[in-house]
């Protein structure tokens, strides 16, 4: 168990700083190409995310998950996935190519043709570098995949500055994208020796695709889903509308995005090493899930009730309409880390037959919720998002609950608690926001008091000690 707990520890460390160094590049660079671009041009991107999503998802298949959750791998494996993703990924370019004046049609945009058919590039790239990324994961091996996306997004985040300063407007997103693809893809092939066989079995494809089809179905689900709301904004309403609510709840999942991506990249292959030890696996479990919600549920409350000053001191007052999209999202965002922590349970136990089953049921009711939501307008939208939520936690836990007598209620005796403390401690943050005082000293005076607030909340909370001496001690990377 040592070595699990070495190798989560170094995953954890190694994934946090790819994550909050990049993310922390990508938000300052973003707060400037926001004021340079208009909600308009993140808008016109926004609409092209579900054939870019969909597109990507077919590629992979849900072969990763495959390799990284098989024990007996082999060099085989990983050239027959490889070379079904290059395969798969052309097709889609092309198909994405042909279709590209009927989405410009559907959405009355003549601009989205040209641009759909130049950010395709991507998919092409993206899998040409899936099964480094793979064999990474496998050997928890972060912090190779944490200086590729730490160099990428410094270099075209400023490319996308220069575009954005000299005039592109939306074309500098564009272009932007696809040179932090291009960097991924020249770093991992430089740092990652792996080279394809000639050679590819089906044997091996038809054994990884068992598993990984039901991953594929699930993931198309949750991907149309996710980006259908786009979809519907930038045909109900109007590219505008859409520039808001990507900025509003692209702000929310900071923080829990950020957390949340963290402990998921990194207990998926150590709960795969762990999948025939149900005892280790449940402790293991239930202890990211009270560590990863003590630091989320913190995080998305204090980023609703901090959103207004926020938005109008990095973003200026022209992004004021995200605001509310940031606050009410928050609140949904902030239960991610307890669904998909729950669905890597079963991914690892071979389940991928239930997880299908609950992507199914959950996707059916979240689309119903959502077209019901339209006649509310974009708030209305957000809104729904909050109710999807907690309808897929207590039928993610359902499952959970039968193969692992662990389900909604013990779980919320893990997590409930740093829910109602977080809103507690966020409260005079977002009431300093009624007072009439700079923007700045509303963030940091909030922040801080809240922050300072919380600490005396968990000050004996066994985790709040154990994260605190963990980061003490990793101090020096």
């Amino acid at each position: 168990m040592k070595s699990v707990k070495q190798e989560t520890l170094s995953g954890v460390k190694w994934t946090a700083i790819e994550k909050f160094s990049v993310q922390g590049i990508q938000f300052l660079l973003g707060l400037i190409m926001a004021r340079l671009l208009s909600p308009s041009d993140y808008g016109t991107v926004g609409m092209l995310a579900i054939f870019f999503a969909v597109s990507q998802t077919f590629i992979d298949s849900g072969f990763g998950n495959a390799l990284v959750r098989k024990i007996d791998r082999t060099e085989t494996d990983f050239s027959t996935v490889f070379y079904f993703n290059i395969v798969v990924s052309v097709a889609c370019y092309i198909l994405l190519f042909t279709i590209a004046p009927w989405v410009g049609s559907f959405f009355n945009m003549s601009i989205l043709c040209p641009i759909l058919r130049v950010q395709s590039i991507n998919l092409i790239l993206n899998s040409m570098m899936g099964i480094q990324v793979a064999k990474l994961t496998i050997d928890i091996n972060f912090k190779a995949l944490a200086k590729r996306s730490l160099w990428s997004s410094i270099v075209s985040g400023v490319f996308g500055i220069i575009l954005a300063y000299n005039g592109f407007g939306v074309w500098a997103l564009v272009y932007q994208s696809i040179l932090s693809t291009f960097i991924n893809l020249v770093f991992i092939w430089i740092y990652c020796k792996w080279k394809p066989r000639r050679e590819f079995s089906w044997q091996s494809f038809r054994e990884l695709f068992s598993y990984g089809s039901k991953l594929l179905l699930s993931g198309l689900l949750n991907t149309i889903y996710v980006n259908l709301t786009p979809i519907i904004i930038g045909k109900y309403f109007s590219p505008r509308d859409l520039g808001f609510y990507s900025r509003g709840t692209h702000l929310a999942r900071y923080p829990g995005d950020n957390i949340n991506g963290v402990l998921q990249r990194v207990t998926f292959p150590v709960f795969a090493k762990l999948q025939n030890d149900d005892e280790h696996l449940i402790h293991a479990y239930r202890k990211y899930i009270s560590i990863t919600s003590m630091c989320i549920f913190y995080g998305c409350v204090l980023m609703a009730s901090i959103g207004k000053p926020l938005v109008l001191l990095l973003l200026s007052s022209k992004w004021a309409e995200a605001i509310i999209y940031l606050q009410i999202f928050s609140f949904s965002i902030m239960f991610d880390h307890i669904n998909s922590i729950n669905l890597n349970l079963l991914q690892v136990k071979g389940r991928s037959d239930l997880f299908l089953r609950l992507e199914i049921i959950k996707k059916t009711i979240s689309t119903i919720i959502l077209f019901a939501s339209i006649p509310f307008g974009v708030i209305g939208i957000c809104i729904s998002k909050v109710i999807y939520t907690q309808i897929a936690v207590f039928i993610n836990t359902y499952y959970t609950g039968k193969l692992f007598h662990l389900g909604y209620i013990d779980q919320f005796r893990d997590f409930g608690g740093y829910l109602i403390l977080s809103i507690i401690a966020c409260v005079p943050a977002y009431l300093l926001t009624f007072l009439d005082i700079p923007y700045i000293v509303t963030l940091i005076l909030g922040a801080s008091t809240s922050t300072i607030l919380y600490f005396i909340f968990l000050r004996k909370n066994k985790y709040m000690h154990e994260v605190l001496e963990t980061i003490k001690s990793k101090l020096h990377f």
